[in-house]
Order: structure tokens, then sequence, then C-alpha cells
């Protein structure tokens, strides 16, 4: 094969452009680390409405992709995109550790790839582009995407009625979110593109299908397993990036907020574990993602049980719920004035002995009209302040918008 390697941006507009010339599925691409790899791509797949409960179930050599809406609906409030929808491939390029593509199963030839679909500019295969790098600077160019004012008031509302059921002892922390309503008025992959560029995102991914697409810029993930090996690291606590993240951890609310959950996840992956085996590898790490800190704990365990056993024990994520988890999300839908779409469910692949899937925040939803929705949240403990609650959802969303004031202020 050749010394150059394509890179990710030009790999998947040319891919893109073939399935368009084919009449094939589009390509999906998984950006940050999956697998541990920084780029895993499904060349083609016809991604497709499905029921929830079967989105990630595997037979075979195939690669299974897909995405699983939150499960809780408000009543006459329609989500954006289907509840799930999944596509089956046989093969992916993973770009391996010396930054060259490597094919499995059914996975076309990149450099043939780009060299017939690519778009004859200087540049060709992009050799020192990175992984969301297209070569040009879209900093200083605004994306089109516009942001209506969300419903701070409900926000408010919903925190203040969460932080009096804390005090009667119903729950110890809920997650609670709000909806921004969108428009964009650009292709859907040049966004993405463009947006992995500028807020680069541990378990990014772009999924395509007649129903839309989505662009997700999660820094959190849900499971990844390999064999009977699983682990699953919950995100709770957060401060703006240009704050010092030593904070996190000076913080009892940030500090309790994360162990709570820590502990549900760990009876989560318990429902299904083997006896003995979940442990937490990793307790309150401060890690950086797009626009904030986090901290980040981690639960690992050992399990027989089939892909889609382990997604019902421990969906949805133990982060965007609360605790206990059955009670929290029985008030998340009276608190809330809106579905959550696909915001708080999960999305990623799978493989006969493998699972891989991130949390679905920081995740735009984009209908076929351009009609686009973005949730946000945090969680909520007897320390939370209204006002700060409300501070945070901004700055988890300002990504979208290159940081700074919110556009609607």
């Amino acid at each position: 094969m050749p010394d150059s390697t394509p890179a990710v941006p030009a790999l998947l507009r040319a891919l893109h452009e073939r399935s368009r010339a084919l009449g094939i599925g589009p390509p999906a691409a998984f950006l940050g680390d999956w697998c541990g790899s920084p780029a895993v791509i499904i060349p083609s797949v016809d991604l497709r409405p499905t029921r929830p409960e079967q989105v990630f179930s595997v037979a075979g050599h195939l690669v299974v992709v897909g995405f699983r809406s939150f499960p809780d609906h408000v009543p006459d409030d329609a989500p954006l995109l289907p509840a799930a929808v999944r596509g089956t491939a046989t093969g992916r390029l993973t770009l391996a550790p010396d930054g060259r593509w490597r094919g499995d199963g059914t996975a076309p030839d990149p450099h043939e790839v780009v060299r017939r679909y690519g778009p004859p500019s200087p540049g060709g295969t992009g050799d020192d582009e990175g992984v969301g790098d297209d070569g040009g600077d879209d900093d200083e160019v605004g994306i089109p995407l516009t942001w209506a004012a969300p419903d701070r008031r409900a926000h408010r509302r919903a925190v203040v009625d969460c932080l009096e059921a804390i005090r009667a002892g119903e729950v110890y922390q809920t997650c609670l979110s709000t909806r921004l309503d969108g428009r964009l008025r650009a292709d859907p992959l040049e966004t993405f593109l463009s947006l992995a560029r500028r807020a680069p995102a541990a378990r990014s991914a772009y999924l395509e299908g007649e129903w839309g697409a989505v662009l997700a810029f999660s820094p959190e993930e849900f499971l990844v397993r390999t064999g009977d090996d699983v682990r699953t690291s919950p995100i709770k606590g957060t401060v703006p990036a240009d704050r010092d993240p030593a904070e996190l951890l000076a913080s009892a609310k940030d500090v309790a907020e994360n162990i709570m959950i820590v502990d549900l996840a760990r009876n989560d992956l318990g429902r299904v574990a083997d006896v003995g085996s979940v442990r937490v590898s990793d307790l309150l790490a401060v890690r950086p993602a797009p626009g904030v800190h986090h901290l980040v704990s981690t639960v690992t365990a050992r399990t027989s049980v089939d892909h889609d056993a382990l997604v019902a024990a421990t969906f949805p994520p133990a982060s965007v719920t609360g605790t206990p988890k059955q009670r929290a999300r029985e008030l998340i839908a009276g608190w809330e004035p809106r579905s959550r779409g696909l915001h708080c469910g999960t999305y990623g692949f799978a493989t006969a002995d493998t699972l891989d899937l991130a949390v679905a925040i920081r995740t735009l939803e984009v209908a076929p009209d351009g009609r686009c929705e973005l949730g946000v949240g945090g969680g909520i403990t007897i320390d939370s302040d209204p006002d700060a609650e409300w501070d945070e959802c901004v700055h988890k969303a300002a990504f979208t918008w290159g940081g700074g004031p919110a556009p609607w202020l």
C-alpha cells in the first residue's frame, strides 16, 4: 500500500461520495477513542429504525451500528429522531497506532476510495491532517447553526422541585436536562467535521440515514466490552475549562455527585456480573472535555451474558438518571417538559465479542429538513444552586457556537 495515509476528513468525504455514486448506505464514523483507536469508520451502513431492545444484537461476523434513545417520553412531545436505529456491515476501517488504516472484512482500500471519489484538490490524501482536521481554519468562520432561547424558567423549576425531593428523602440526586431547538443550514457531515476539529471529544460519532443525522461529541463511555471483560466510566462533576480543574476535587458537591453514581454503576453491572468481579478501578479522575473539565470514575466487571442482557441491565446509563434509579426516572419524567430523545441514550457499535457504546450527551440530533435539537444537563444534589446548574448547561452547549456568551442573549 502507499506510504501516505488518507486523513479522516478526506476519507469520510470520499466514502460519502462513494455511497451516493453506488446507491449504498452512507459511512458511519467514530472518532476519539474507540476500541483503542483514534478513528473507526464503517464504510457503508444502512441505518434504519428498529426496536430499541434489539439495536446491538449481533450474529456471525457482522459489525452492528446504531443508537438507542432515552426510554422515557413526555406525552404529546414527539422526539425529532426515531427511538432507535440499527444497521449491519461486513467490514470496517480502523486507524492503527502507526497512523495507517487497517481494513477487515469487506472494507475497501481507503487510498483507492480517496483517489476515485475524493475531490481533485491540493493535498489529495491529506497526509498531514489530524483526525478531525481538514487543513482549514474554521475557527473564524461561523458554523451556520442557530439556536432559539431554551426554557430557563422550566429548568429552574425542575431544579427547585428536585431539591425538595432530595430534602424529602425521595432521591439522593438526579440528572436534569434542558433542550435547545435550532436549525442547521449546512451539510451535516461538513458540520460534524468542523465541530470535531473545533472541539475534539473522546466519543465523537457521525451517523446518518433517511431519518436524519446524529453529530455526537460525547466525552463519556457507557459500556466498553471485550469478551467477558466490561467497564463503564460515568462522568459526574464539571467546571468550565477556564477554571482550575483542582476545584473539582475540592468540591463536596461534585465529589458526592460522582461517588453516588459510581455506586449506582456498580449496582447496575452487579445485576449481570460474575459474583465478586465488580471493581472500582479508577475513582475521581480529573479529565478535560470540550469547554469543561470533568470528574470521571471507572467500574469494571466480568460477565458472560450477551450484549442484549448487559445493555438491559445497565440502560439508561447511571450518570444520566439518578439515585435511586427507578424513582429518579419517574420524577424526571414529571419535571422535564420535553422528551429527551437521543439525549442521555447511547450510540456505538458491536461485534460478536466486543461492544463499544457512549453516553449520548453533547449530541446534535438533525432532521432531514435541518431542524436540530441538543440536550444538555447536569447532576443535582442537595448542594446544587439553580443558577449555577443553568450556567453549567450553557457551558456544555457552548462548543456549538465557539464558546463565549450564549447566542440568544
